[in-house]
């Protein structure tokens, strides 16, 4: 389903794990698995089997523990980004900016260690850099620090499998709306955790309790997390037929000394997430709504948000085209002067949702997004789509990703923001390399021309490489 897969952003390998080819006496024969976007999902105990075809740098991929049993091992490997982005101008000039171009530099090396059949630990460092950028952000460079490092536990219990991890890891959920991984900007986000998770049958239950890192760019490791942010919450998945999937989940959010539109102070956000996903031949759908309530300060929170894919693909026609729609809405405070915050915060959204280029953010806008998808070569898919976004209320600010309010906007009249359209290439090249092109242009309507603003580009130009 390209409208799930199409949204996580260039993965280099789409499957990671075990699968099989047939040799002529019809025995199974494991296969290499491919990069993952989830470094930590690989497995590579299938090189213990001398029929796999080796390949440079295999003794590293693969330092058996024990002869007898192929499942601990010691695997290295390697992840390389190089993105040239090209911003004309950011957020949309209303600060003053100008074009900018520059490099989004990103080297990472892990060590998986499977000590046992169902215990492993996991550490990857990050060198992140961003050359030429003016003044980067803590989520463009990362000089040198500690990415993922933690451990992980599974057992069978009862008719299903108990999964434990404790440490820096990562956590996203379905299409990263809300919860995410932020693999977009040049640092993804980590949070150091305790994750458990069962699945049985038809059921999946999760629970989390987290301190997200906070990155610093300032020198070598001192990436940090604190009690000062904090995100917890609990899941009940459930497959409803076989090809789709209802969720439920509650999540707290907590955050000090923060400072919105309407409200200033410690931040408490309580979230109810539902999200629906599948498909029925050739179309797809997926949907999700969350509600927040808490406090900012002396003020209540009460805020909501929508998101929802859907398509129909032609899977008998050259090209494999699909034409997609996409609808999405969040709201904003309809009275900074009252007693009641009504602008949503996305929590950790991953900006690939909307575009790469951070011109718009899921706070306060509708979003209305046509597109097609087409296949023209072997792993190769080019995306079209255009873009409409209003604001869902004119007393609130427009906002670029995540939730930056631009100046100027607060209070002014005309919902309507921006038009946009959008051009999008993937090209798995290999098992572990895949190329990626996003070109998209930005038609500033009144309200944000009278703040200053004006039409915007984004070019974004990839390359991803893993080992």
């Amino acid at each position: 389903m390209w409208a799930r897969c199409g949204l996580v952003l260039i993965l280099v390998g789409v499957t990671a794990g075990r699968s099989y080819a047939q040799t002529t006496d019809d025995t199974p024969v494991p296969v290499r698995p491919t990069i993952d976007f989830y470094r930590w999902q690989e497995d590579w105990s299938v090189l213990a089997d001398p029929r796999v075809p080796r390949e440079f740098g295999d003794a590293l991929k693969y330092i058996p523990f024990s002869k007898n049993d192929p499942k601990r091992y010691l695997s290295f490997g390697v992840t390389l980004r190089e993105r040239f982005v090209s911003i004309d101008p950011a957020l949309f000039g209303t600060v003053g900016g100008k074009r900018q171009d520059y490099l989004l530099h990103r080297l990472e090396v892990h060590a998986d260690a499977h000590i046992t059949d169902n215990t492993r630990i996991f550490v990857q460092i990050e060198n992140a850099l961003a050359p030429w950028l003016q003044n980067p952000s803590p989520v463009d460079a990362n000089k040198l620090d500690l990415r993922l490092a933690f451990f992980d536990w599974h057992k069978k219990l009862g008719q299903g499998e108990l999964k434990v991890r404790a440490g820096r890891q990562e956590i996203a959920f379905d299409l990263q709306r809300f919860v995410s991984v932020r693999d977009g900007p040049n640092v993804r986000q980590a949070y150091d955790a305790v994750w458990a998770d069962y699945e049985t049958g038809l059921w999946r239950v999760t629970g989390f309790a987290s301190q997200p890192v906070q990155y610093r760019n300032q020198t070598d490791w001192d990436d940090y997390s604190n009690r000062h942010l904090t995100f917890s919450g609990v899941r009940a998945q459930r497959r409803m037929t076989a090809d789709s999937q209802l969720s439920v989940s509650f999540s707290d959010f907590r955050q000090d000394n923060v400072n919105f539109l309407a409200a200033s102070g410690n931040e408490e956000r309580q979230s109810v997430d539902v999200h629906y996903f599948g498909n029925i031949k050739v179309f797809d759908w997926d949907i999700e709504g969350m509600k927040q309530g808490g406090s900012i300060g002396s003020k209540n929170v009460d805020a909501w948000a929508f998101g929802s894919l859907s398509g129909f693909t032609l899977t008998d026609v050259a090209w494999t085209p699909r034409f997609g729609l996409q609808l999405d809405a969040a709201s904003g405070t309809h009275n900074l002067s009252g007693n009641t915050v009504g602008t949503f915060n996305p929590l950790f959204p991953n900006g690939y949702y909307v575009t790469l280029s951070g011109y718009t953010g899921y706070t306060n806008f509708i979003h209305f997004k046509p597109s097609l998808t087409v296949s023209p070569f072997d792993k190769v898919k080019v995306i079209a789509s255009f873009g409409m976004l209003w604001r869902e209320t004119t007393s609130d600010a427009i906002y670029a990703q995540p939730d930056i309010p631009v100046p100027g906007t607060a209070g002014e009249p005309g919902k309507h923001s921006t038009n946009y359209g959008q051009l999008q290439v993937n090209w798995n090249a290999t098992r572990s390399l895949a190329f990626a092109l996003e070109v998209d242009r930005y038609f500033v309507a009144p309200a944000l021309r009278r703040a200053g603003g004006q039409d915007s580009d984004y070019l974004g130009v990839e390359l991803r490489w893993g080992w």
